[in-house]
């Protein structure tokens, strides 16, 4: 699929491109790109070199993957039943619902109306098997509808890269001569299962064709949406406060969670006035909780911001955001230890003082020591790097590197003595140098590489110290030494 909203027209050639081991590396593809001989997996370098006007973007996996996702849950107004199909596709269980539409025919052009109103474009097929829809999709026309009796005809022209095959197996069944499913499915059985039988799934052509065909059973495996776990108290007259319904409220919210395994990290409270109108206000959580009590805590303060105009007669308590949360039992009394003190801490001063105010530090990729660690709000949900594991780095970095003045150096090596914040201190011993060079996606023309050493003066204390610049590297005049951390 592709999006619409500033995408190129569909004559010129787009593909969105990730990061490879040897450069960026094509994602995906539109058609105009695919007929010009643009494939998966190829180098954007080499592709250029064939198709010079390529239209390259960058892929936002992630959010692709996400977008993906609410596609998938989105797409059960046709079906009960559905589930992601790689990277690109969502398949549908349509048996027994396409009559609700009119038939099959009638059901592809509902499906690909309602797509074009989101700004996607779908290549769509009907078939009785996951494989000869896959195919047929991908392959066939742009939209197949594929009767029982009809598999074998329909997918016999389609090439063998439309049994969701490796590459290997691609490159190898083309080296045989065998080019279309027909081909392989003319060829005798037993011939290929000697050369397959040790293969999996995805390398074995006659499992493959088994499942296209229904020789061998695919079912679909659906996801299941996240229930909707919500609280709500209707009254029997106005009212202009709901703290006295919150407690009750939060109770019943983590019934409901502790009956699906969930906790929550974000809620929602919402008042309807008698005169239509509707306030809300929210509350997060740093980790997963249901804990009625800890929940209630999270409104304190914020209840006088709901504007209740002349009344409200219900109230709505809801979980937004909700992530799975096991029972842990760690006391013979059968009651589980309680190591949330410091999320509901977090939760209860950021809920005082907001989102923004309460922040905590996490890793950042770059090997520059000062950039490799930023700020960010605790409730952010940010993916940590993994910490080095091979430099040691000291427990307390300075925020500012502090200058240092020399007094006597080793040639390429660490001062033997220094002043630092008024007092002389002679080195007795030292580790390094570590280089780090500037970025030069970040730092000015003319930054200065660093050298780092470990180094212990006559009182035991350690010190990391580098010094920025070389004598002859040309970017100013001579080197300057500084304090950038302290070890324990």
């Amino acid at each position: 699929m592709e999006r619409n909203g500033a995408a190129p027209p569909d004559e010129v050639a787009a593909v969105l491109a990730r990061e490879g081991q040897h450069g960026p590396v094509i994602h995906a593809t539109n058609r105009a790109a695919r007929l010009a001989g643009v494939t998966e997996g190829a180098r954007v370098v080499d592709v250029k070199a064939i198709c010079p006007d390529l239209h390259v973007e960058y892929a936002d996996l992630a959010g692709d993957r996400l977008a993906q996702e609410r596609l998938m849950l989105w797409a059960r107004r046709w079906c009960p039943w559905t589930v992601l199909d790689g990277p690109d596709g969502v398949i549908l269980e349509t048996t027994g619902a396409d009559h609700l539409l009119g038939g099959e025919a009638a059901m592809l052009t509902d499906m690909e109306a309602r797509l074009s109103l989101l700004g996607l474009s779908a290549q769509l097929a009907v078939a009785p098997t996951w494989g000869a829809a896959w195919a047929l999709a991908r392959f066939g026309q742009v939209r197949a509808v594929c009767p029982a009796d009809q598999a074998i005809p329909m997918l016999d022209p389609l090439p063998v890269a439309a049994l969701r095959l490796q590459p290997e197996t691609l490159l190898l069944l083309r080296r045989l001569g065998l080019k279309t499913i027909g081909s392989i499915a003319g060829v005798p059985r037993l011939s290929l299962t000697r050369r397959f039988a040790s293969a999996e799934l995805s390398a074995n052509p006659l499992l493959r064709l088994d499942q296209a065909i229904g020789r061998l059973a695919e079912p679909v495996a659906s996801a299941d949406d996240r229930p909707r776990i919500r609280a709500e108290a209707r009254l029997a007259e106005p009212i202009q406060d709901p703290t006295a319904y919150l407690p009750d409220l939060c109770s019943k919210l983590c019934s409901q969670m502790l009956h699906h395994g969930f906790g929550s990290r974000r809620l929602r409270l919402t008042v309807y006035c008698t005169d239509g109108e509707l306030s809300t206000i929210e509350a997060a959580t740093s980790a997963p909780v249901r804990d009625p009590n800890h929940l209630c805590r999270l409104f304190d303060g914020k209840l006088e911001r709901i504007n209740p105009g002349f009344g409200f007669d219900q109230i709505l308590l809801e979980a937004v955001v909700v992530e799975p949360l096991e029972v842990v039992q760690t006391r013979f009394d059968g009651s589980a230890e309680d190591d949330l003190h410091l999320p509901r801490l977090i939760d209860r001063l950021t809920a005082r003082f907001g989102e923004r105010a309460v922040r905590r530090p996490v890793l950042h990729e770059s090997h520059v020591p000062e950039r490799a660690e930023v700020a960010v709000p605790a409730l952010c949900d940010v993916q940590e790097m993994a910490p080095p594991v091979a430099r040691e780095r000291p427990a307390r970095l300075l925020r500012v590197p502090e200058e240092i003045r020399v007094l006597y150096a080793v040639p390429e090596g660490p001062p033997v003595q220094f002043v630092w914040r008024r007092q002389t201190h002679r080195v007795t011993r030292y580790a390094g140098p570590e280089r780090i060079a500037p970025e030069w996606w970040h730092d000015r023309p003319g930054t200065r590489l660093r050298d780092y050493f470990k180094v212990e003066n006559e009182s035991g204390q350690r010190l990391w110290l580098y010094r920025e610049g070389l004598y002859d590297d040309g970017r100013g005049g001579a080197p300057r030494w500084f304090v950038h951390g302290m070890f324990v």
